[in-house]
């Protein structure tokens, strides 16, 4: 496996560095790759085969967002043609693009964040100039990012040979993509309403066209009969395919604590396992932020991120926080059998967005503060 990040991050199974008195790792995960970082230090708080190439279904969405959003105004428009529908994979999750009616950008994107709608991300695609170019610019973009382990062949994750990424690199897309205001609204939406076909009312006789009601597939933002809603969820970006299984990219936020967590393909066939392991993780984090040594860091992007991990590495520090010196311990496997080998728009849900500093805070010590995260929850 790779060691971008870390040494310790190219090793299989789980790592983590437990200090005194910290919690040990939840049992019953049974990810085949999973990983906990603190989303403002970049510190690795523990991983399981944080590099393992795995196919990541819905997840690269992230990527393919991080790429696209600023290359269209939301309020530009596009007349859907039936070529820009062309190549969608059988089964694609779809959130009900029409051709020849005309979508705003800003459609789109909750189509694609709140529906995973593969018809939105091929519509945009041709906006981009088509499948290939956007495959070069998603492939451009990760290799910026220093995500080594990503191989782009569909921007829409579906099942393609030789289209892998790793939970690292999940984990990088959203980290990025979180630097975007768009990007924060719309994994943050809960609800939203999508434009439908154009009928005729039948009071007036005139031509309307109809809106229906689309909800965002993050079960730990929106909740399920089964699953509450998470405490502090702010997105990111779920997917499930027949080879990758379920896969699971979160943020969320408690006190003066952001955790990303990235869960890939549970062995556990149970209705919303990948949310459930997340949780776990999530909880597990938020508790033990202050009792684990890092084993690794969230890389900056360009070459000098990596090299300035390395040289981090090399003095005894991982993370570029304060106190994060690497001990000599060994990695501690998890616990127990836990090491498996309303009508809503972003505007209308209470609280605010992730409020980001200025890049150059991210270039020093590759710390990036997000002070001014606000949970978005779903109103009863």
């Amino acid at each position: 496996m790779s060691t971008v990040g870390g040494t310790q991050l190219g090793k299989p199974g789980t790592q983590v560095r437990l200090k005194a008195g910290a919690p040990p790792l939840p049992k019953g995960l049974t990810a085949r790759s999973w990983m906990v970082s603190d989303a403002e230090s970049g510190e690795v708080l523990a991983a399981h085969n944080a590099h393992w190439r795995l196919p990541p279904a819905s997840t690269l969405k992230m990527l393919f967002a991080d790429t696209l959003l600023p290359k269209f105004r939301k309020d530009q428009t596009h007349k859907v043609e039936l070529s820009d529908l062309a190549g969608m994979g059988e089964g694609s999750s779809l959130v009900g693009v029409k051709e020849k009616y005309t979508y705003s950008v800003h459609d789109l994107w909750l189509g694609v964040f709140l529906r995973s709608g593969n018809d939105a991300v091929h519509v945009l695609s041709a906006m981009n100039g088509g499948k290939p170019q956007t495959v070069r610019d998603m492939q451009a973009h990760a290799d910026e990012l220093n995500a080594r382990d990503t191989r782009v062949v569909s921007p829409d994750g579906y099942d393609e040979k030789g289209q892998v990424s790793s939970a690292y690199d999940l984990t990088l897309f959203a980290r990025s993509g979180l630097r975007k205001a768009d990007f924060r609204e719309y994994a943050s939406t809960a609800r939203a309403k999508f434009p439908g076909e154009v009928k005729k009312d039948k009071k007036t006789k005139k031509a309307k066209r109809e809106h229906f009601e689309i909800q965002n597939t993050n079960r730990l933002l929106t909740g399920d009969t089964d699953l509450d809603p998470y405490e502090g969820i702010a997105g990111v970006k779920n997917g499930s395919t027949t080879q990758a299984g379920a896969t699971f990219t979160g943020v969320a936020e408690r006190g003066d604590r952001v955790l990303l967590v990235t869960v890939m393909n549970p062995a556990k066939n149970e209705h919303n396992e990948v949310y459930r392991e997340t949780a776990k993780l999530f909880d597990w984090g938020f508790k033990a932020a202050d009792a684990v040594e890092p084993v690794g860091t969230l890389v900056a992007p360009g070459p000098d991120g990596v090299a300035d991990a390395e040289a981090d590495e090399k003095d005894g520090v991982v993370g570029g926080g304060k106190n994060s010196h690497q001990q000599a311990n060994a990695a501690v496997p998890a616990g127990g059998d836990g090491a498996g080998g309303g009508g809503w728009t972003a505007a209308g849900i209470a609280g605010g967005s992730l409020a980001l500093l200025a890049a150059a805070a991210y270039a020093v010590h590759r710390r990036w503060p997000l002070p001014g995260m606000v949970r978005r929850r779903s109103r009863p």
